[in-house]
């Protein structure tokens, strides 16, 4: 994949070494992270508007980790306080975008006397699961952009994610069932209500990985790119999403996730009272002041 020419960037390590990350494979670097450092499991970068948070253990196939639970707090710490920030991007580093959590430490989890490692598997479980519901309902739209195979845990991140931009190579799945484990990152949940009861069971029964191309036309998959394309097409996307009003692009993911858990009464009776609180709002009343004067707005998210 090739990063997009002249887009500002700043890459930042957000996780201190000997946490669970692995040398840098540079062999298989994705999406231009090019010179990436060995000791970081999350690599944060700014391109324009988009934040960039990079799954960094490619060696190990970016398996999760406690490191990488931090990473990903730090990053989306980093994209809530910057207004200059209008959007998040779940990547990776390496051949793979994800495989899940790393069995090597869920095995030594395992090892440990029965107790504590109930205990251990628990809290591990916990961790990621309350960074995904972070991911999830981010105040700010989260794309995920993903080559390689993305299964397991790696799927619960796609699936936490608002849009997903798939390379051609990209494969995903849910994977569980090949190593008699269940989900614990919440596919169980989400994935049958992104692609159906059926289909969402004949992936975890059968354990297989599946091309994106196959997910389109299901709300898993937004759209799939060539390979070397997969960089600049989310910076599009960020680009174009970046000129709309952040506060009304916030208030509509509220709208869209919180309906789908709502009778549609209430989610009719939610959106109108988002539209009064957004007519008070400068971005609304900008909105029609660059209708009037047939100009671009200029949003500034209040």
């Amino acid at each position: 994949m090739t990063q997009a020419t002249g887009t500002a960037s700043n890459t930042t390590d957000l996780t201190a070494a000997g946490a669970g990350a692995d040398t840098a494979d540079t062999a298989g670097t994705a999406a231009g992270t090019q010179g990436a450092d060995d000791d970081s499991a999350v690599l944060v970068e700014q391109r324009a508007a988009g934040l960039w948070l990079r799954l960094n253990r490619p060696r190990a196939l970016n398996g999760i980790t406690p490191a990488t639970v931090t990473g990903l707090h730090a990053g989306l710490d980093r994209a809530e306080r910057d207004d200059s920030v209008r959007a998040v991007v779940l990547a990776a580093v390496g051949r793979s975008f994800c495989v899940g959590a790393d069995l090597t430490l869920i095995h030594q989890m395992a090892s440990a006397p029965q107790a504590q490692a109930a205990a251990l598997q628990q809290s591990f479980l916990q961790d990621v699961g309350d960074v995904l519901n972070r991911l999830e309902a981010f105040g700010k739209p989260v794309v995920a952009a993903v080559h390689g195979l993305a299964v397991a845990g790696g799927l619960e991140l796609v699936l936490c994610c608002d849009l997903v931009i798939a390379a051609a190579s990209a494969r995903l799945g849910d994977a569980h069932a090949n190593y008699g484990l269940l989900p614990g990152g919440g596919a169980s949940v989400r994935l049958p209500r992104r692609v159906g009861p059926s289909r969402a069971k004949h992936l975890m029964f059968t354990g297989l990985d599946l091309p994106a191309a196959e997910f389109l036309g299901t709300d898993l998959v937004t759209a799939v790119v060539p390979d070397a394309d997969l960089t600049d097409s989310v910076d599009e996307l960020v680009s174009r999403m970046a000129t709309k009003s952040p506060t009304g692009l916030a208030r509509m993911k509220d709208l869209v996730d919180r309906g789908l858990q709502a009778p549609a009464e209430h989610g009719l009776r939610a959106e109108l009272d988002a539209v009064a609180q957004h007519a008070r709002t400068e971005d609304f009343a900008e909105g029609l002041r660059a209708f009037a004067d047939k100009r671009q707005p200029r949003f500034t998210g209040r």
